[in-house]
């Protein structure tokens, strides 16, 4: 049978190559009795593969039991798939048959098989190596001829170095391995299975069908999808009840997809040894303020220069060589390094270090500033006498921000 008739039958949606393939190698496993392992992140639909299976192999008359191995208590998993004697432990009433005993002749299909407790995976272990099982509170083997399908959306691999799943079990089980790509993947496939949910929910609920403008298409594509086609599914059907719209734009879809799952940003990888995501904003935040302190340094400058020029501060040419040395190695943001030392500041820059090859006393690097300070305070009373106390007219006068003065004046105090 075609790929595309298998489609049709299971209700598969999507037409990618990693699809395409994944159900190629099912139709031909499903002749053979080889234990067959499907992996794929959760709500991808691998339970769809082993009714394929099932169907297209030589057993396909037999039973089909589908087992949820992560819905089952650790306590009464044994009893579940091997069944157990009457008064084996408390509760046990009658004799009762497990999963492995009714699907005889048959598939048994191990969902979330890495969630098995390992005493039961050792079990397990025996059943795809010799058919052979004991009941709970019995001594008597039993034999069963059954197949084995398994899936998981847990890394096995992973899940063997940390001790939770055995090595040998992984090994017997994953003799036709069968990877269900993540729909992420399938992006051609989005926009397929959209339709096919907007068309079921509008047939269950009684309304016009939900559509999408190209904009919100594109989103709906670049989305990363991490629930995969069950997350799809549910967004597909709060939208078709709560928007009363019938065509969406991606403003509205928007609303509906959590920011985490946008993949088309640029993302920064960490390497080994690397900082966190989390250290990243913090210096981001760092560099922001930096930049800010750096803006208000060069308008600090532009100020002393202008009052200069209008003779209304007198500054020898040595006074104002200092005072723009002293600006440029504290306020060199490109690269700097502040190291307090032995109670002295050093100053390392990487942009002019041949400029400065000693340390600076404390002392005179706060008397240094406070003399700037106080060159400010009279420059800013100065331009706001000389405007009258028009501070708009004064800050163009002083060559910084209106918003700059409104700042140094409540700093510094300044009365009009």
């Amino acid at each position: 049978m075609e790929i595309q008739a298998v489609k049709r039958r299971f209700g598969i949606i999507g037409n990618s190559q990693l699809l395409n393939r994944a159900i190629d190698i099912a139709m031909q496993v499903a002749s053979t009795d080889l234990t067959v392992f499907i992996a794929g992140e959760s709500g991808v639909g691998k339970e769809s593969f082993p009714k394929i299976i099932h169907q297209f192999g030589s057993r396909k008359h037999g039973a089909y039991t589908a087992v949820n191995c992560g819905a089952i208590p650790e306590g009464t998993i044994d009893s579940e798939l091997f069944g157990h004697e009457k008064g084996s432990f408390t509760g046990a009433h009658d004799t009762r048959k497990g999963y492995f005993e009714v699907s005889n002749g048959g598939t048994i299909f191990l969902d979330e098989v890495a969630e098995l407790p390992l005493s039961t995976q050792v079990r397990l272990l025996r059943v795809l190596e010799s058919g052979e099982f004991y009941k709970v509170g019995s001594s008597k083997v039993q034999k069963t001829d059954v197949r084995v399908v398994a899936a998981t959306n847990v890394d096995i691999p992973n899940a063997i170095k940390e001790g939770k799943f055995r090595q040998d079990l992984y090994y017997r089980l994953n003799t036709v391995p069968i990877q269900i790509p993540p729909l992420r993947e399938r992006k051609e496939d989005i926009y397929l299975l959209f339709r096919k949910f907007a068309n079921d929910f509008s047939e269950r609920y009684r309304m016009p069908v939900l559509r999408l403008n190209d904009e919100a298409k594109t989103l709906l594509e670049t989305y990363r999808w991490p629930g995969n086609i069950r997350e799809l599914k549910n967004i597909t059907e709060q939208m078709s009840i709560i928007e009363k719209e019938r065509i969406l734009n991606r403003d509205t879809l928007a609303k509906y997809l959590p920011k985490s799952g946008y993949s088309e940003l640029p993302v920064l990888y960490k390497k080994a040894g690397e900082r966190d995501k989390e250290d990243f904003s913090e210096r981001e935040i760092l560099y922001k303020i930096l930049f800010d302190m750096k803006k208000d340094v060069a308008e600090l400058k532009r100020t002393i220069s202008s009052i200069m020029r209008n003779d209304e501060v007198s500054l020898s040419h040595e006074d104002e060589k200092a005072s723009t040395e002293m600006l440029s190695k504290v306020y060199d943001y490109d690269s700097f390094m502040v190291k307090p030392t032995h109670g002295e500041v050093q100053l390392h820059s990487l942009a002019d270090k041949d400029s400065y090859n000693g340390p600076i006393a404390e002392s005179e690097v706060v008397e240094e500033n406070l003399s700037l300070e106080q060159k400010e305070i009279q420059m800013i009373r100065q331009a706001l006498k000389r405007h009258h106390g028009k501070r708009k007219a004064a800050a163009t006068d002083l060559g910084i921000s209106e918003r700059t003065l409104y700042r140094k004046i409540k700093e510094y105090e300044i009365v009009d």
